[in-house]
């Protein structure tokens, strides 16, 4: 197919037309999220009105809502933070009150919601971890719903990961030890805390995921690898310690994504009662292991209803109705309305109704050989109708404890559409392919993480995907870290890069570190990098700091930063923005005030990528869109 014209932008990043279906636990009610004031807000409508009389439920006309839940037929749960800064609030809105204004269940100035659960067994309540009263101190609290009541569970000893609570007020919750292993801690009431089951820190570098607790209480699902290299589920029992492996699949991992990315689903499918459906596993792509034997049947129903793999799923109490959305690569999100009773079942919505997806450019599963034969795991979209050898965008993914996955990517698409190739590695250090690939990352920052990029575009451009004199580089958050890596390492590797929210200096990065970052850095940040307050190992971790080695920086460069990053602070980027105009070198430089580590303001990421259209343009000889 010939490549279709250079598109507006803002065609390609978009905010969805509606995105994000759930249904109530009754059945009667489909919340989505849909544009209110260029912002998108929670709407509701009835399971059998057009979605056109749909009402808006909820007003923030600053910050895009990105998470809800239905707490009941009568309250939905939201959360947001100011500007990014990752202060999670958690807001109530009365669907059964039109009038009412959203009422902030958390209303303490500074305060941060570290993670929220709403037990199926405590029905009105929110459990929550939050540190209300002391920064330093994080609290387990549980939250009437209706009165916004707050009490406290466990004073000043929960977790940043979150603890959970189960019916009979049975406390379950992650730890580490003095050893850097992960520890799963059970409180039964009346009784004291104990020790269930240890997981290998460096098996784990974020923590075990998922980590749910089972609705009766008894057991808990967890992610463990155990004696393979897979990383599997499998059910602890909190009185025995005794597992089993749940919903296995043989060759794949569990589809941990949602650890880094809270958006993306789960990879436990439950009913309303918290009940497990079915298992999500990937490696190319996803699979779905059904667990609950009735739940096979409706599986087969909902992957007909697509060629793409099964995203969030929504069910009512009764098992009833169920909203369904799907990833695909080219026509993303299309959502479904299932009625099991009758085995009807009618779209919702896409997502993106004006875009043509014969106008996508498909994305390709591919493996490619390291240096020293490790398999990478990759994807590469070609653009369509394109010639041999065309300009290539390399995108390292962030983390690095994540991976890429299938599916589309309004970023990939518009560099397709400019007539770029794209290429996205799962690079030693990424998670979904195995407990080898993963610690293949160990110490190697800098090291054999950025060779195994080299080796892909080396592998791009002897294939015939990429014209060696036109290679881009482009990434965020770590990713943005092995942009600078690239720039300083193999600087005549690349014709332009692009540093979104990127490390500078590993030193500083880690000595910044907010509080509620700190927890696991001896089995992520410290094993992969080195720990700045061993001086021992300061000295490597300067060498591996893109910053130390600026004066090698050729390559034309951009650089994009939110004011309000706790994560990865201002101060990374100014650092090397101000190096480089020292000694004369190009480098684009833009701070956005109201953003964090992740943009999400509509306008800000249209200006983003408009200057990366142009910037890719100048450099890469491609075509800019309209302006």
């Amino acid at each position: 197919m010939t490549r279709p014209g250079p598109l507006p932008v803002e065609d390609v990043i978009a905010q969805p037309e509606r995105a994000r279906a759930t249904i109530s636990p009754d059945g009667t009610r489909i919340a989505f999220l849909a544009p209110w004031k260029h912002r998108l807000n929670v709407w509701v409508v009835g399971v059998d009105e057009d979605l056109a009389e749909a009402r808006c439920v909820t007003a923030d006309e600053t910050r895009s809502i990105g998470v809800y839940h239905w707490a009941s037929p009568r309250w939905l749960l939201y959360t947001q933070d100011t500007g990014g800064d990752e202060n999670a609030h958690v807001f109530r809105v009365d669907l059964d009150d039109r009038d009412a204004e959203a009422v902030d269940l958390t209303p303490y100035p500074g305060a941060r919601v570290f993670g929220h659960d709403l037990p199926p067994g405590r029905p009105g309540t929110l459990v929550v971890s939050m540190n209300h009263r002391r920064p330093d101190e994080i609290d387990l609290c549980e939250i009437d719903i209706a009165t916004g009541e707050v009490t406290v569970l466990l004073d000043g000893g929960a977790d940043v990961g979150g603890v959970q609570v189960g019916p009979a007020g049975d406390v379950v919750g992650l730890a580490q030890g003095d050893d850097a292993d992960w520890e799963i801690h059970h409180r039964a009431p009346g009784a004291t805390d104990r020790v269930v089951a240890t997981f290998a820190g460096a098996d784990h570098p974020v923590g075990p995921h998922p980590l749910q607790l089972t609705p009766d209480g008894t057991g808990v699902w967890v992610g463990r690898h155990g004696d393979t290299d897979r990383l599997r589920l499998v059910r602890i029992d909190l009185a025995t310690g005794e597992e089993c492996e749940v919903g296995g699949h043989p060759t794949h991992d569990l589809d941990t994504r949602s650890q880094v990315f809270p958006q993306l689903p789960s990879p436990l499918i439950t009913d309303a009662a918290g009940e497990l459906l079915g298992v999500r596993y990937a490696r190319e792509r996803q699979v779905v292991v059904p667990v609950a034997p009735h739940f096979a049947e409706v599986l087969a129903r909902l992957e007909a209803l697509s060629d793409g793999d099964l995203g969030p799923v929504s069910v009512d109490a009764s098992g009833r109705r169920w909203v369904v959305a799907f990833t695909h690569d080219r026509d993303p999100g299309a959502t479904w309305l299932y009625d099991h009773a009758t085995g009807e079942a009618r779209l919702l919505f896409r997502p993106f109704p004006q875009r043509d997806p014969a106008a996508a450019a498909p994305m390709t599963p591919v493996t490619i050989t390291a240096r020293d034969g490790l398999a990478l795991p990759s994807y590469l979209t070609v653009p369509l109708g394109a010639a041999d050898a065309p300009p290539m965008v390399l995108m390292p993914h962030g983390g690095p404890w994540t991976r890429d996955a299938w599916g589309y990517d309004p970023v990939v698409q518009l560099f397709a559409n400019r007539g770029y190739a794209v290429l996205q590695v799962n690079f030693r250090g990424s998670t979904g392919f195995g407990r080898a690939h993963l610690q293949a990352g160990i110490g190697e920052l800098a090291r054999k993480m950025h060779d195994d990029l080299v080796d892909a575009v080396e592998w791009a451009v002897s294939h015939g995907h990429a014209d060696p004199r036109k290679v881009a580089i482009l990434g965020g958050s770590y990713g943005g870290y092995a942009v600078l890596v690239g720039v300083t390492r193999t600087p005549h590797l690349f014709a332009a890069a692009v540093d979104y929210v990127g490390i500078s200096n590993l030193v500083t990065f880690l000595q910044a570190l907010p509080e509620f970052l700190r927890p696991g850095l001896r089995t992520n940040w410290y094993a992969y990098a080195g720990d700045p307050a061993d001086p021992a190992q300061v000295p490597d971790l300067l060498d591996r700091s893109p910053l130390t080695h600026a004066d090698r920086i050729v390559t034309p460069l951009l650089v994009f930063q939110g004011a309000n990053d706790v994560r990865v602070p201002q101060s990374e980027s100014d650092a090397i923005v101000a190096s480089l105009r020292d000694r004369g070198v190009e480098v684009g430089y833009r701070v956005y005030a109201d953003e964090g580590h992740l943009f999400s303001q509509p306008e800000n990421l249209v200006d983003m990528f408009t200057t990366v259209d142009r910037f890719f343009a100048e450099h890469l000889g491609g075509v800019a869109g309209p302006a």
